[in-house]
């Protein structure tokens, strides 16, 4: 059953009741229009795989990507709007964020060191906001401070450069920016360039440095847009967009360097499509499987991952029951996935099976307005 989008007023009874083990938030980034006005939040039973209702935790302009403090204290996110105090910038925005209530309260704003933001992450110690700039194809480390406020940038790197395709990759258009598992370098996907970007990242300084070598590539064309990381960080998992392809990389963790080991399509062999890209890739936990979005296809690829070599299995094309999935999430306890339907404002629940990895729909959608991008956050 759908469930439509409770008035903003009702946040406070819907989320703030007492909390279970189990229980999550899930916050939800959107693109702001006539239907949506900003982050919003529902409850998440973790053992019966159930969605409450959804409403309104804060009113932003287009939160596209959102990113959770490991304190579990704040929450961030990018603005994909174009001028920030009067002055042609990107912005992020920091909120506190109440685990019982779900309310979030805006603490600042800063520039995200370029035009375009869609992408950020926290550093696994907390200390510095990772920022992806698609528009300008720049990243940047901004510093976290101690009440969860940002700084202005300590870092801004521009990225040079172009690759096959005039429509696309004219320019550098990063996508992503990822610290790896040791918190020693961050990778940064760049869709414009067909390149994957290692920096060393100091976390205490929010500061980063150009590796050597500097970046792994992909097939001239393919368009990397995001990665995912196994958890030991032996192998690292890219979708590329343009492509509708997933490449494993062997990592070296101690120095920063990517090998590739193969890539494979995201799409069903016996199936032609001609309007698919890809969005989302996320591991599973358990670092067995590897799920990937087809936007086009409207369909989430599963694959199983060779524990030893990090190659790819196709296991299952799983339709997401809505269109243009642009992100999913997997639950922290690997048992159910949330797709986010952009284009029908939905977000579908499904059963991820332990032993294939398989996903098989519970029934379940709620009504969100252009769903981008969720999270989880355990209620305190």
């Amino acid at each position: 059953m759908r469930q439509s989008v409770l008035p903003a007023l009702a946040v406070l009874t819907v989320l703030g009741t007492t909390a279970l083990a189990h229980e999550f938030l899930v916050y939800f980034g959107t693109y702001t229009g006539a239907k949506s006005k900003g982050i919003y939040a529902a409850r998440f039973d973790s053992v019966a795989g159930k969605l409450g209702a959804v409403d309104l935790a804060a009113e932003t302009p287009s939160p596209s990507f959102l990113a959770v403090h490991p304190n579990r204290r704040f929450l961030y996110a990018v603005g994909e709007a174009t001028t920030l105090e009067g002055k042609r910038s990107g912005a992020v925005s920091a909120f506190t964020l109440d685990r019982q209530s779900g309310k979030l309260s805006l603490l600042n704003r800063q520039p995200s060191g370029g035009l375009g933001p869609c992408h950020l992450e926290v550093d696994h110690s907390g200390r510095c906001l990772l920022v992806a700039n698609y528009g300008s194809g720049s990243v940047a480390s901004v510093p976290i401070r101690k009440d969860g406020a940002l700084g202005e940038p300590a870092s801004t790197i521009q990225h040079i450069g172009s690759s096959v395709n005039p429509q696309r990759q004219a320019g550098p258009h990063a996508h992503c920016f990822n610290p790896d598992p040791r918190n020693c370098f961050a990778l940064c996907c760049d869709l414009g360039l067909d390149q994957v970007l290692v920096y060393r990242l100091d976390a205490k300084h929010s500061t980063l440095a150009p590796n050597e070598p500097p970046f792994a590539t992909v097939k001239a064309g393919a368009g990397p847009r995001h990665l995912a990381f196994r958890p030991d960080g032996k192998f690292v998992f890219v979708v590329n967009e343009m492509a509708s392809s997933l490449t494993a990389f062997a990592y070296d963790a101690r120095r920063g360097v990517l090998r590739e080991v193969e890539t494979a399509s995201t799409l069903p062999a016996s199936v032609v499509v001609t309007n698919n890209s890809c969005a989302e890739v996320q591991m599973h936990p358990g670092g067995k499987f590897v799920y990937a979005s087809n936007r086009g296809h409207d369909s989430i690829a599963v694959f199983a991952v060779n524990q030893k070599t990090g190659g790819l299995t196709p296991v299952q094309h799983a339709p997401t029951l809505g269109r243009t999935p642009r992100h999913f999430a997997l639950d922290p306890s690997g048992q159910w996935l949330l797709a986010e339907n952009q284009a029908s404002d939905s977000v579908v629940v499904f059963r991820v099976d332990a032993s294939s990895g398989k996903l098989a729909p519970t029934g379940q959608q709620l009504e969100v307005a252009s769903p981008v991008c969720a999270v989880f956050v355990p209620v305190k």
